[in-house]
């Protein structure tokens, strides 16, 4: 029955989510519309008023992504950037917490319900996300959508099934994706605490990262010692944000 009552959730809060991104669509205008490249399209037309650069970090279950961000973080305060740390699944909403008890295997859901249920965590903070992106804020996200459908599709779901939830949610200006084998990643501390760090899932979840790759994708060796690591992400993400204050047009995710 816990089952049956999250599955309805996660069903509720998508449609919701599906429901939101198609009312932005349609409040676009015609003239406002222009291709940033070959899956976003521009939310706020063609303005040039500044704004935060959206960062996210794509990769592997252990790539570093987290020890990055970090590190990017106080590169970027210490340059005087506003700047903030995202993570996502957001645990401490409702739908976080459901989804920290199926990645921790305290609870089973439905490989479908799941993948939702993670969309949805996605779209509770679509709003402040733009809201702090126009403020100027640099927000850096330690995991997006990318995750949601390579991971789910790697399980066996519909690759285009799993995009189309993440309709409307905003395009990041730069993906920072920490390649790394399988195997490498799989002999760093902590392997296997959680439910997808299995050696064998994170070898498909790699193919299936490799067909979202388009060109606001940087592809950085994780292999490499991590000061190396740290100044390639430095030196790329520093030129995003300097663009976007220069203004940039918001782009919205795969909606065209």
């Amino acid at each position: 029955m816990a089952a049956f009552h999250l599955r309805n959730f996660g069903v509720l809060a998508v449609r919701r989510s599906l429901n939101l991104g198609l009312n932005i669509s349609c409040k676009r205008s015609v003239r406002s519309i222009r291709m940033e490249n070959g899956n976003n399209c521009n939310l706020m037309g063609a303005s040039n008023e500044s704004r935060g650069a959206l960062v996210v970090f794509e990769g592997l279950d252990r790539s570093g992504k987290t020890s990055q961000c970090g590190k990017l973080l106080s590169y970027l305060e210490g340059l005087g950037h506003s700047v903030e740390l995202w993570r996502f699944p957001d645990r401490t909403t409702s739908v976080g917490q459901m989804i920290s008890a199926y990645l921790t295997n305290k609870s089973q859901l439905d490989d479908h319900t799941i993948h939702l249920l993670f969309s949805a965590n996605r779209w509770e903070k679509r709003s402040m996300m733009e809201a702090k992106l126009k403020a100027g804020t640099t927000l850096i996200v330690d995991r997006y959508s990318f995750s949601g459908v390579a991971f789910s599709s790697a399980k066996g779901l519909d690759f285009e099934w799993c995009k189309a939830p993440e309709n409307g949610l905003i395009a990041p200006d730069l993906v920072v994706y920490l390649d790394i084998p399988p195997e490498k990643a799989a002999e760093r501390g902590g392997y296997g605490g959680e439910r997808y760090e299995q050696l064998e899932f994170q070898k498909k979840v790699a193919q299936h990262y490799k067909l979202l790759e388009d060109s606001s994708w940087k592809m950085i060796d994780a292999s490499q010692c991590i000061e190396d690591v740290e100044k390639q992400v430095e030196e790329i993400v520093l030129e995003h944000v300097v663009t976007c204050q220069k203004g940039k047009p918001l782009s919205s995710l795969w909606s065209c």
